[in-house]
């Protein structure tokens, strides 16, 4: 993808998310703000990380234990990428291949094993543990099971794209970086919409009475 269709994805991205941030709010407006359905942990924002108490710590063991999962990925990459490098340069030397060209095999056949790593540790490590946890913290903090169920698939896609993302730009420092963002967008997207698809289900249900209402 060239410069210009990224800053044209990028972009379309912001205006989305600004749209669906403003009909969230719109939404939230119309069944009021106690409404229990309404998402609880949309309403804990950044701020919150630094107020020295039980926001602070909570936000610095999560981030914690994100970060370390997906260092330990990342790790895991770099030591497939840096064994199968020394074991095709061993063998390429062994056959009398010049220093050079045994370089460049066992460059390529590290870019594979690299490949291979990555693709089998996006499976199992980061963004489903992350979305796991803020499944979890979405219940404990009194939402409902949709709500957790909304912010944990956009904690998982968040993580997921980010990592990818800054993986293709910056290499295993961008995948860190955009995991921990692209994980955070997801989930505050995820509260977003299932605010809407509340304020949407409050706004047919009150039509519904309206109307009834009309016929008797």
């Amino acid at each position: 993808m060239d410069l210009k269709k990224k800053r044209v994805c990028l972009f379309l991205f912001v205006v989305g998310f600004i749209i669906l941030k403003i009909t969230a709010e719109k939404c939230r407006e119309l069944a009021g703000e106690q409404t229990e359905t309404l998402s609880q942990t949309g309403q804990f924002s950044w701020l919150d990380c630094f107020d020295f108490g039980t926001g602070s710590l909570a936000c610095a063991v999560k981030e914690a234990s994100k970060l370390y999962v997906y260092n330990i990925r990342s790790a895991h990459v770099e030591k497939a990428k840096s064994l199968a490098i020394a074991k095709a340069l061993e063998d390429a030397m062994s056959q009398g291949v010049p220093i050079k060209d045994a370089k460049k095999q066992a460059e390529k056949i590290g870019k594979k094993a690299a490949k291979l790593a990555t693709e089998q540790a996006d499976r199992i490590t980061g963004p489903i543990i992350t979305s796991g946890w803020d499944f979890f913290e979405a219940v404990y903090y009194g939402g409902t099971l949709s709500e957790g169920a909304f912010r944990g698939k956009g904690t998982l896609l968040g993580s997921y794209g980010g990592g990818l993302f800054g993986e293709q730009l910056l290499g295993r420092h961008g995948y860190l970086v955009g995991s921990q963002f692209g994980g955070w967008m997801g989930g505050r997207i995820g509260l977003m919409v299932y605010d809407v698809a509340t304020g949407v289900q409050y706004l047919l249900r009150f039509l519904r009475k309206e109307k009834s209402d009309r016929k008797s």
